[in-house]
């Protein structure tokens, strides 16, 4: 089965005080079959920072659905946005 890399932008609730936290509870919040490849950091405004996930995961219907559903509920997480899908 092929794979896909999906890149989220995840816009925070406030500015984010530890952002190891949120990198790990985002991790954590990921369904089995998917694996971060990256985190990047991307400034928005006043000190304000969108994390931009990299997330391997199997090409299957309805897999970036789950994913973005998953990401929705962690805390400190207000918006996500699906930016770029490419098969690897």
């Amino acid at each position: 089965m092929a794979k896909i890399v999906a890149s989220i932008k995840l816009f925070p609730e406030d500015i984010i005080a530890n952002e190891d936290e949120m990198k790990e509870a985002i991790k954590k919040a990921l369904p089995e079959s998917s694996t971060i490849y990256r985190i990047d950091d991307e400034p928005i405004a006043f000190g304000l920072v969108a994390l931009v996930a990299h997330i391997v995961m199997p090409e299957e219907a309805g897999e970036i659905d789950k994913i973005e559903e998953a990401l929705r509920k962690v805390k400190g997480i207000s918006e996500v946005e699906t930016l770029l899908v490419r098969r690897i």
